[in-house]
């Protein structure tokens, strides 16, 4: 069934970070900073894979994404949903159900056997296509994947995420030179302000936490030094 009628967007991020926080996505620690898909060191680390073992968790994300896509892109502004290899195929799987479409999924390479194919199930030339993907940080995996389905024939203009680091100014804007427009749930912000609110992690930690959000690319020389 199509969702139609839900929350407001700010209130739809809310309940996005709450839902992070309550199966454990979020990890947050500045003494032992994690590593990035980039290769960028930070103190925080999301992990949406998580959800997809979490039903009644899982179900409202992709209602809310859902109903977010149609309000945001438009209600007949897509022919197929695409998936990014691996963290994306569910959530896109999920998503086209919800939305009627057909769905598919893009290597991240080709697979180097058989039709050598980057995407996989059907997609045709002109067929309208969202990317689906867990998060971005940067954007810049996102391009790979939208030039692999524009090599198709298909036209890929959006890409929809349930987390957005929201820290690296030239995100969007390298994502908008390509053409491509970011839908996504909640970001950084959202889950740092329920995090305080809930006294979800040590004071110190959230402070550091905060440091590094506003300048992530200063952050780790800062603690090197």
């Amino acid at each position: 069934m199509i969702p139609t009628s839900f929350p407001p967007k700010d209130e739809i991020a809310r309940l996005t970070a709450s839902m992070l926080l309550e199966i454990g996505a979020v990890n947050f620690n500045e003494r032992e900073p994690f590593t990035l898909a980039s290769g960028k060191r930070a103190p925080t680390y999301i992990d949406c894979r998580k959800l997809i073992s979490f039903p009644r968790i899982r179900a409202t994300l992709m209602d809310f994404m859902a109903v977010t896509v149609m309000r945001e892109a438009g209600f007949e502004a897509f022919d197929n949903i695409a998936g990014g290899e691996t963290a994306g195929i569910p959530f896109a799987a999920l998503i086209a159900e919800r939305l009627g479409l057909p769905m598919t999924y893009v290597r991240k390479k080709p697979k180097g056997y058989g039709r050598n194919a980057r995407i996989e199930g059907a997609m045709s030339e002109g067929q309208r296509v969202l990317l689906v993907e867990d998060l971005t940080t940067d954007g810049g995996s996102k391009l790979s994947f939208v030039d692999a389905v524009r090599e198709t024939g298909a036209v890929c203009g959006a890409t929809a995420v349930i987390f957005y680091y929201d820290i690296f100014p030239e995100t969007t804007d390298r994502l908008a030179a390509h053409g491509v427009q970011l839908i996504h749930l909640c970001t950084w912000w959202d889950v740092l302000a329920l995090a305080r609110e809930r006294q979800a992690f040590p004071a110190a930690t959230l402070d550091a936490v905060e440091q590094y959000l506003r300048a992530p690319d200063a952050w780790m020389p800062a603690q090197e030094s």
